[in-house]
């Protein structure tokens, strides 16, 4: 049983998302978003740093997962997201946790079922998936996603490490 800690980063809307995972069983424990709106960027990363640490520390989780930077059209813009990917990180690390990163398609692939997907697919899979009562706002389902993405993950490596099972060219290929 692990509970996983996923984030979204963002310089103004950061997501995270807790789930508990038990073999394939997925329990939602938690999710929201960290607004810290127009501060000057030094204050919004301390926020992000601060609340992640918060929340660590109130559920301990196992894992944590984070979403990696994409290539953005505007440098100002890659910049400041991954900063905001730094505090998260930071945070998770001073915690002790390792951190495991994914990219958008790898998150969509593993929760949609296609890396193309849109974000309200994102939320009404989470939704599904969770069996939540409504879907979860963007940032959060997101972050959720991401969460769930890692679960994904993990219960394939243990499939592979049980079966004797390699990864080559991203397929498993049984001995």
């Amino acid at each position: 049983m692990a509970i996983i800690l996923g984030v979204d980063p963002g310089s103004r809307i950061t997501g995270y998302g807790l789930i508990r995972s038990e073999g394939r069983l997925l329990e939602y424990l938690d999710s929201g978003c960290i607004r810290v709106g127009e501060k000057p960027m030094a204050e919004r990363l301390q926020t992000i740093f601060h609340s992640l640490a918060v929340l660590i520390g109130e559920y301990r989780p196992e894992e944590f997962a984070i979403e990696q930077v994409f290539m953005a059209r505007n440098p100002d813009s890659a910049l400041k997201l991954g900063q905001a990917r730094g505090a998260a990180i930071v945070s998770a690390a001073n915690s002790g946790l390792a951190v495991h990163e994914y990219s958008a398609r790898q998150v969509k692939q593993a929760v949609v079922g296609t890396g193309g997907a849109d974000k309200s697919q994102v939320q009404h899979m989470v939704q599904a998936l969770l069996g939540l009562s409504r879907k979860p706002q963007a940032d959060a389902a997101d972050a959720l996603a991401i969460a769930l993405c890692h679960a994904h993950m993990n219960q394939s490596v243990l499939r592979m490490a049980r079966t004797g099972g390699k990864v080559r060219s991203g397929r498993v290929r049984q001995p």
